[in-house]
């Protein structure tokens, strides 16, 4: 199966292009810049490089969230439109899994998004499976739950929140890894293709605009938010 997969989630953008579990080209650019910008031509230059066209590919995985907010927007909408265009098959994959998968550790691997004002988004991985649902919670509330585990490794983006971590858990390990598009392309060719319409983003977090909203307003109120906003 010839899949291209990519992950804008986060600061770094990965992409890869795979044969099945074959690793035929791959790019992460680990820089700020805008992924609505760079991604398109990326894919671009790697299917040039290995000498495929659209009509080639037979599915889109895409890391899903949580992330950020315009990071997870572009991505979906980018992998929806191929999809849609191509009429071929779109899989989401959690973002966390793609920080999480390259680490090869033993023991709980514990990757993290950066999510602003000392929360994270976190996942629980053992053995390259999630143990718990992805989260949203603050670091601290997360430290505290792994107080008691022996054999724990952090990933992702940690190096804003290493001298917490080690503080608090100084029996773990904490690594800085980055996503990896072929790990969630391999993933995503045993998954169950999705409905393109119907795939949204998984934010795990309302935006801030929402929050501010809700704190004058009751959930269940029939008003109009997008209009109120």
């Amino acid at each position: 199966m010839k899949v291209l997969a990519f992950d804008t989630s986060c600061k770094s953008l990965s992409l890869a292009i795979l044969d099945g579990e074959e690793l035929l080209a791959e790019v992460t650019l680990n820089i700020k810049k805008n992924h609505s910008i760079s991604l398109m031509p990326t894919i671009d230059f790697l299917m040039h490089s290995v000498d495929m066209q659209p009509s080639d590919l037979q599915r889109i995985v895409v890391a899903q969230g949580p992330g950020s907010y315009t990071g997870l927007r572009i991505a979906v909408a980018t992998a929806k439109t191929l999809a849609y265009s191509l009429k071929i098959d779109l899989v989401g994959v959690s973002s966390l899994y793609a920080l999480a998968a390259p680490a090869k550790k033993s023991g709980l691997v514990v990757p993290i998004i950066d999510a602003r004002r000392n929360n994270v988004y976190v996942g629980f991985y053992d053995n390259g499976r999630a143990v718990e649902p992805d989260r949203h919670l603050a670091l601290t509330d997360v430290l505290e739950s792994l107080k008691l585990q022996e054999k724990v490794t952090f990933v992702g983006e940690v190096e804003s929140f290493r001298t917490q971590i080690e503080e608090h858990l100084p029996q773990v390990i904490v690594i800085q890894t980055l996503p990896s598009a072929y790990e969630i392309g391999k993933l995503g060719q045993t998954l169950p293709a999705v409905d393109v319409n119907a795939f949204v983003p998984n934010y795990l977090k309302r935006v801030e605009a929402e929050e501010n909203w809700l704190k004058d307003h009751n959930e269940d109120s029939q008003a109009d938010y997008v209009k109120r906003v």
